[in-house]
């Protein structure tokens, strides 16, 4: 590793290498000659000839096949200081190492052709990876959800204490919107197109010279190309380019598991400062250089600070596609060689630490009771009215008593840092007709977390469980993080 210049923490701390090699240098230029092969291939196949005689031979095709994958960058390299084109003087090495294929290569096609296709090619696979991670952390959270189903907790809107809930249910409230975000995934990579080759205005120009003007031969280039680097069909129109809303639709999908992510890491960080939950803590980790004893939660905080960087990211491909003129425009090429591949690396690097968080997710359930006893004196108020009024009492009466207790107790809690004994002055005012004993039974936590617990079966065994069925070859994964 250099250091003496800037390397990229996504490479470097971050992003897997699967899908490092996904946006590398290899795959990229070796893509290019898979799609030169298809096109020569193709152009072979429809019978392109000159008086008479195939353009392209076999014997071509093979020698194009026999160097697809070492790429003489060194070739590439000198020749574009020289030309200032990378396609082109990628055409020229790939013609060094294929001298009898040299004539016929890239033959009606316009840079955009490798380049385009390539970037589609590179966008579906990179999802397919995204989403077998995103499969992972929706296993790891339904098994979460699954053990603490009936863990009674507070919940909180506001952040302030309301009517309860259960570990688990939250929980499942973290796993809907990563499914969601699988829901779009599935969508947008479903409905990748190639650009195919379509000329340098998206008209085949070219390949109406070439093809002497037969349509119906022309028409089916653009299919066979398809066929051959595996997708269903090709973008029926383009200009030079495929349409740069391609590349929003994809990082909006990014960005939707970004924010599903950040969202869950803010959870998990409230409630590690509760210290109610905790994400994994290695015996020799150090949280902090000053305080020794501090358990920071530093892997749910990198999720967030990822997550942002890739919210914002997606703007790029937004303004981009909103600012592409007519045909084709070069202010997109440079911008796209950074957000699309830079927010896949962003994205597989918080998926990673979710699949590590989650794994790892450490419960305290006594701290949870504490907390959860310390509060439910006040959410218990109405029953023990209602109790009360059933035994003959007045019920507005009732409700001012009530309303005057828990503010004594409320400002004993705040002011003097007691603990909450609301029920004890419940007990001692002979208007209720209650004793303590009575009162602490009617606060059994699970009384108060409504259909919590059913509800996480239900979402897991009719929604979770059938999508995680579906999906069994992409289960098993494990996550390495480098810091």
């Amino acid at each position: 590793m250099s250091t003496d210049r800037y390397s990229s923490p996504l490479s470097e701390r971050y992003a897997s290498p699967e899908m490092q090699f996904i946006f590398s240098q290899d795959k990229k230029f070796r893509t290019w000659r898979k799609l030169w092969i298809a096109l020569a291939e193709t152009e072979m196949e429809l019978g392109l000839s000159r008086d008479g005689q195939p353009v392209i031979t076999q014997e071509m095709i093979d020698e194009l096949k026999s160097h697809a994958d070492n790429i003489n960058y060194d070739v590439a390299r000198a020749r574009e200081k020289e030309v200032r084109h990378d396609v082109m003087s990628h055409v020229y090495a790939y013609g060094q190492q294929c001298p009898k294929a040299a004539g016929i290569n890239h033959l009606g096609a316009t840079s955009c052709y490798v380049g385009d296709n390539t970037d589609i090619i590179l966008m579906r696979e990179a999802l397919q990876l995204v989403r077998k991670k995103l499969v992972n952390v929706i296993a790891r959270l339904a098994a979460f959800a699954e053990t603490y189903k009936d863990q009674p907790t507070l919940a909180f809107t506001h952040f302030q204490p309301a009517q309860p809930t259960t570990v688990g249910k939250r929980a499942t409230l973290w796993i809907q919107e990563f499914a969601m975000d699988l829901e779009d995934l599935d969508y947008v990579a479903g409905s990748l197109k190639l650009l195919g080759s379509k000329g340098t205005t998206g008209t085949q120009a070219s390949f109406l010279e070439l093809f002497e003007g037969d349509q119906e031969t022309i028409d089916r280039i653009d299919p066979m190309i398809a066929q051959k680097m595996g997708f269903d069909a090709c973008y029926p129109v383009s200009g030079q380019t495929y349409s740069r809303k391609v590349d929003t639709r994809v990082v909006n999908v990014l960005a939707g598991i970004a924010a599903s992510a950040h969202k869950m890491s803010n959870d998990i960080r409230l409630l590690q400062h509760l210290k109610e939950v905790e994400e994994p803590f290695e015996k020799s980790q150090i949280g902090s250089s000053a305080m020794a004893y501090k358990r920071n939660p530093m892997r749910s905080e990198r999720i967030a600070s990822l997550a942002r960087y890739v919210l914002c990211d997606a703007l790029n491909p937004a303004i981009t596609s909103s600012v592409q003129w007519f045909e084709r425009t070069l202010d997109d090429s440079a911008n796209k060689r950074l957000s699309v591949p830079e927010g896949f690396l962003a994205v597989d690097g918080i998926l990673d630490l979710c699949m590590n968080v989650t794994d790892g997710l450490k419960v305290y359930p006594k701290v949870i009771e504490k907390h959860f006893m310390a509060e439910i004196p006040f959410m218990a108020t109405e029953n023990i009215m209602m109790d009360a009024v059933k035994r003959g009492g007045n019920r507005q009466e009732l409700h001012e008593c009530i309303r005057e207790l828990s503010m004594e107790a409320g400002r004993r809690v705040k002011e003097e840092g007691l603990d909450n004994n609301l029920l004890e002055l419940i007990a001692a005012d002979p208007a209720f007709g209650v004793t303590l004993e009575e009162l602490k039974e009617t606060l059994r936590p699970e009384l108060y977390v409504g259909r919590a617990p059913r509800q996480v079966e239900t979402y897991l065994r009719d929604v979770i469980r059938p999508l995680l069925d579906a999906n069994r070859e992409a289960l098993g994964l494990t996550a390495q993080i480098n810091v």
